[in-house]
């Protein structure tokens, strides 16, 4: 079992924040901008701001460390590939976003329940894929190693 490789920790991170965020854009900026718009006139707030949007991207390449980290974390036990980061990115949609959501959006009723259950489901995807971009770039340091060919 090799050391974790915080270079490809934070490297990885920063490709499945991105693809986080990229997805995210499709679904909340595009497909549900309309129902979004909606919900925050509901409550008298206005659309969200470039400020906010730019807030929400850090916080997506912070899921995105978190994600490749808790990759790292749990492949001594699930092994490295496509399954476990599938685990990794399921367990970063529970416990940062199906709960949160559930909590604030569903519990509080701020926004439509329709756009609380779209916005989650699609997260689903958002972090899975997200989660198997990020682990496709991490390598541990024996494996780095292996890697380069030797010469002759």
């Amino acid at each position: 079992m090799g050391k974790i490789n915080a270079g490809r920790i934070i490297l990885g991170g920063i490709v499945a924040g991105i693809v986080g965020n990229i997805l995210g854009y499709i679904v909340d900026g595009v497909l549900l901008a309309p129902q979004w718009a909606a919900g925050m006139r509901a409550l008298g707030r206005p659309e969200f701001s470039t400020n906010q949007v730019v807030w929400f991207n850090i916080i997506g390449l912070a899921y995105g460390i978190f994600t490749v980290w808790l990759y790292a974390a749990i492949r001594p036990r699930y092994g490295a590939g496509p399954k476990t980061a599938v685990c990794a990115g399921l367990a970063v949609w529970v416990s940062g976003v199906l709960l949160a959501n559930a909590g604030f959006m569903g519990a509080t009723g701020f926004f439509p329940a329709s756009l609380t259950a779209m916005t989650t489901a699609a997260a689903i995807v958002e972090w899975v894929v997200a989660a198997l971009a990020g682990a496709a770039v991490y390598k541990e340091d024996a494996e780095s190693v292996r890697s380069i060919p030797a010469r002759a």
